[in-house]
């Protein structure tokens, strides 16, 4: 049990707290009070750290009404003594909230009022409690710091320290708040940004996809416009061709032979023109051909001719091929004819 009997001229302190004053242990409490000493004159010599702006005030949180929790408060005066023995067996003494020996001794007070052994338990855990508070408020824990505070407070209100440490929690936390905040507004500008690259990105997809689809459609008419040709031309090499005259010895021009009656006048019904060769065309060359034919008393073209090209055998095939569709109104006989075809990209 807790009940020691006071050493002469001096109260006895509670077996469980007898560990702190070892020798080992002597060095390290006479080292924390000395720097709580100084921590102390520090405070003195400067009022302004000893009491906390209106505004740092407002800002700070209100301090728990209670120190110690509910439960340990709720908890008889043995209870209380065997709790605050194995914490400080355990070292619980100020950690964790509601099972530490802080608690249970400042409960116990609350209790017996009287007890000098509690109040030396108490004085001697105030360095380490002290310790423990600016480390919570080093490390930005300051809803840690403040519940170690509300302990420090409970025990000693009058101790020289509390005013630092009051002021030190009230201006952390404001900082964390601009922390919080400006690490926000840079969170937010990188947002904007992130999206603002997703829409140029997308917008420059779709101008690619665009310019990609139109070239995807001339590329399918071209090869369709091609096929549609190579048909046409394996059509026409099915059908014989007349032999071509001696490039030297060019047939003159002969205008077409004069109707001697009215019905052997050559009236054109359809005169489809050429297809022109899509090599001369995607190389921009222009030409001519005139072409000899012979309408039948039908009105269709029974036989054609090169008579002269320029430039030789470029548009030829395409000439004939043309001509020979070729037809006219029904002729009493049948009548020659030539016709000069001319081959332009830009018409």
């Amino acid at each position: 049990m807790l009940n020691a009997k006071p050493d002469a001229g001096r109260p006895a302190r509670p077996a469980a707290i007898r560990p702190f004053h070892a020798t080992a242990a002597a060095a390290a409490a006479l080292a924390l009070a000395l720097a709580l000493g100084a921590c102390s004159k520090d405070a003195a010599e400067d009022p302004a750290a000893d009491a906390a702006s209106p505004a740092d005030a407002a800002a700070e949180p209100a301090v728990p009404a209670e120190a110690v929790s509910a439960e340990v408060a709720a908890m008889d005066a043995d209870a209380l003594r065997e709790a605050a023995s194995a914490a400080l067996r355990e070292q619980r003494l100020y950690a964790p909230a509601g099972n530490n020996a802080m608690e249970y001794y400042l409960a116990l007070r609350d209790k017996q009022p009287a007890d000098p052994s509690v109040a030396s338990a108490l004085t001697d855990l105030m360095p380490y409690t002290l310790i423990a508070t600016e480390q919570s408020i080093g490390r930005d824990d300051f809803d840690e710091a403040q519940r170690l505070f509300a302990l420090m407070e409970k025990t000693n209100p009058n101790a020289p320290a509390l005013p630092r440490l009051q002021q030190a929690i009230a201006t952390g936390r404001q900082e964390a708040v601009a922390r919080t905040a400006a690490a926000e507004a840079r969170q937010e500008q990188e947002t904007e940004r992130q999206a603002q690259l997703e829409r140029e990105r997308a917008a420059e997809q779709q101008r690619a996809q665009q310019e990609a689809a139109r070239q995807l459609a001339a590329q399918q008419a071209a090869a369709q416009a091609a096929e549609e040709q190579r048909r046409r031309d394996a059509a026409a090499a099915a059908t014989p061709a007349p032999a071509e005259p001696a490039p030297a010895q060019p047939a003159p021009t002969q205008p077409t032979t004069p109707a001697r009656t009215a019905n052997t006048q050559l009236i054109a019904v359809s005169t489809p023109a050429p297809r022109f060769p899509p090599e001369a065309y995607r190389s921009r060359q222009s030409g001519e051909v005139q072409v000899e034919f012979v309408v039948g008393t039908d009105g269709s073209v029974t036989s054609s001719r090169v008579v002269r090209s320029t430039p030789r055998r470029v548009f030829d095939r395409a000439a004939l091929v043309a001509v020979n569709q070729w037809r006219f109104q029904p002729v009493a006989e049948p009548v020659t004819s030539r016709r000069t075809i001319a081959f332009d990209p830009e018409a």
